[in-house]
C-alpha cells in the first residue's frame, strides 16, 4: 500500500472531529452480528485490518475477548491507543503484515479501498485468510462496489475543545473503464485563537465489481458470501464480502 495521505499523517490528531467513534456504533452492531452469524464457532478474538483512529474497535472491543489492531499510520494508531488502550496494536501494512497466529476472525473495513488493482486485493485477502483461523470468517466492507458507484459529495466535521474541523468530500471517477476512482477531501481546521487553514487530500481507491470481489475471495481460499444492508448514511444499498475459511484448511 501506498504511505498515509496528509488525513493520516499531518492531520492525524483531527481525526476524531472528522470522524468521532459515536458515528461507527450502529455500523459496528452489524458487522459483530455478521461475524457470529457465520462464524462456526462462537468467536472470541478479533484482527481488524487498516484499523485507523479506533472508531470500529471502540464498540468491538466490548464484544470479543481479545482484539487486535493493523494499521500502516503511526499517527492514527497513536490515536486509536488513546481512544482504546486495551487494544493490542501493531504497525504495517495489511497486504502483507504477518503476526504469526490466528483469529476466530478477521475484519477489514473501507480501509480495503486502498487496495487499487486485483493483485493488491488479492493480497489483503490473503492477510486476512493466513489470519483467519480455520472454521472462522473474515469481513470485508469496501465503500463501494462497482455496480452501486455514484458521484457523491458530502459534508460535515465537529467542534472538539478549543478548536473545530469542516470537511467537503466529493467522490468522483475520472474513468470508468479502469479499477480505481477518486476521493477528493477538503479540510477547513479553526485552531483555538480564530486562524483557519485549508489542506487537501486526494485519495485513490479501488472499484471492483461483485464477481471480481468473489472471484478473489475463492482465489485465496475463501468460500465467499455476498451480503447486503441499508446503511444510514448512504442512499444505496452497502455490499460487504464475507469469506469463510473452510474447517479443517491449511494456511
Amino acid at each position: 500500500m501506498t504511505d498515509p495521505l496528509i488525513l493520516y499523517a499531518e492531520l492525524a490528531e483531527w481525526w476524531p472531529l472528522l470522524s468521532p467513534p459515536s458515528d461507527y456504533a450502529k455500523e459496528a452492531a452489524y458487522y459483530d452480528a455478521a461475524l457470529r452469524e457465520h462464524c462456526s464457532f462462537t468467536p472470541r478474538t478479533l484482527l481488524e485490518l487498516g484499523s485507523g483512529g479506533g472508531n470500529n474497535a471502540s464498540h468491538l472491543k466490548h464484544r470479543f475477548e481479545q482484539l487486535t489492531l493493523v494499521d500502516l499510520s503511526n499517527s492514527m494508531l497513536a490515536v486509536s491507543r488513546e481512544l482504546n488502550p486495551e487494544c493490542e496494536h501493531h504497525l504495517g501494512d495489511m497486504c502483507s503484515v504477518r503476526l504469526g497466529r490466528e483469529f476466530d476472525c478477521v475484519f477489514v473495513h473501507d480501509a480495503v479501498g486502498y487496495a487499487t488493482s486485483q493483485d493488491e486485493l488479492s493480497r489483503v485477502l490473503e492477510t486476512a485468510y493466513v489470519h483467519c483461523r480455520p472454521g472462522g470468517v473474515a469481513l470485508f466492507a469496501p465503500d463501494y462496489v462497482r455496480e452501486n458507484f455514484e458521484p457523491q459529495t458530502a459534508h460535515g466535521g465537529h467542534d472538539g475543545q478549543g478548536r473545530s474541523l469542516r470537511y467537503l468530500e466529493w467522490t468522483w471517477d475520472p474513468d470508468a473503464n479502469d479499477a480505481t476512482y477518486f476521493v477528493d477531501m477538503a479540510y477547513l481546521l479553526r485552531e483555538h485563537d480564530g486562524t483557519v487553514r485549508v489542506r487537501h487530500d486526494r485519495h485513490v481507491e479501488g472499484l471492483f465489481s461483485t464477481a471480481q470481489w468473489v472471484a478473489a475471495l475463492e482465489g485465496v481460499g475463501f468460500s465467499p458470501r455476498v451480503l447486503t444492508h441499508q446503511h444510514s448514511d448512504v442512499p444505496f444499498e452497502s455490499v460487504s464480502f464475507l469469506g469463510a475459511r473452510p474447517a479443517g484448511s491449511d494456511a
